[in-house]
């Protein structure tokens, strides 16, 4: 099969799109807030969407969006403080699927909390985290067969950042048609100081968060990366 890159025309169309599949997965409820209260906490980084696209374009060329071939432009992330790990993944399907995806039973209850992000990724650890963006995300089937620290390694070397499985979630909750048989994604931006590295894969015909060494190579697990995130959006103060 044959993939072919596209852009987006409208930048802010497809903000809007992922917001309205957030919001229509139930996202705001996972949150504590009402559909408003989310679009509300969110909106600023639609005007961030528009720059990035503006400045792009200006340069001379536009993000290429082909989930088919694993690469799109832009993501928003919700962190796990505003709709956890567990709650998220069986709102995950796969393209033309309906079974959700799970969190596979070798993460011991009370390790997957002890995947958080790497501190090369520059993200907080605090319960007041906000959403924000990622930008120029890659699959990285290139890494299909590599030892993972090494591929890590490596987009680490091409000034890169690894996905935390908060992303590698929403990459997959918003453009399902990314996560495919022998080209699923390793997670390398969360790790719980050992040798483990998440990764999202298909078992079941549904989405699959696992984990894999960091050692081992797998014919069919990339290891995906960004080339940049946003700052974070701030809960909007309560008049008092």
């Amino acid at each position: 099969m044959t993939t072919t890159e596209t852009a987006f025309d409208d930048a802010g169309a497809e903000f809007d799109r992922q917001v309205r599949t957030l919001t229509a997965l139930g996202y705001p409820a996972l949150a504590g807030l009402a559909p408003e209260e989310f679009d509300a906490l969110v909106a600023p980084l639609r005007a961030e969407v528009v720059a990035h696209a503006a400045t792009a374009a200006a340069a001379g060329g536009r993000e290429p969006c082909c989930p088919e071939g694993g690469r799109v432009p832009f993501l928003l992330v919700v962190p796990r403080n505003l709709a956890p790990i567990e709650e998220t993944m069986p709102r995950t399907v796969l393209h033309g699927g309906n079974r959700p995806g799970f969190v596979d039973r070798s993460f011991e209850p009370g390790s997957l909390e002890r995947f958080v992000a790497t501190r090369e990724t520059g993200l907080p650890h605090d319960q007041g985290a906000g959403p924000y963006l990622l930008f120029g995300i890659e699959r990285g089937e290139e890494f299909c067969g590599a030892v993972p620290h090494e591929a890590m390694d490596t987009i680490s070397g091409r000034g890169r950042t690894l996905l935390t499985i908060e992303e590698g979630i929403a990459l997959v909750t918003l453009f399902p048609r990314i996560l495919v048989k022998n080209k699923c994604f390793s997670l390398g931006g969360s790790r719980s100081g050992d040798r483990r590295v998440p990764a999202l894969w298909i078992g079941q015909k549904a989405p699959k968060l696992g984990w894999c060494w960091q050692g081992n190579p797998h014919t069919w697990l990339g290891m995906a990366s960004a080339g940049a995130r946003s700052a974070a959006a701030t809960k909007p103060q309560q008049a008092q």
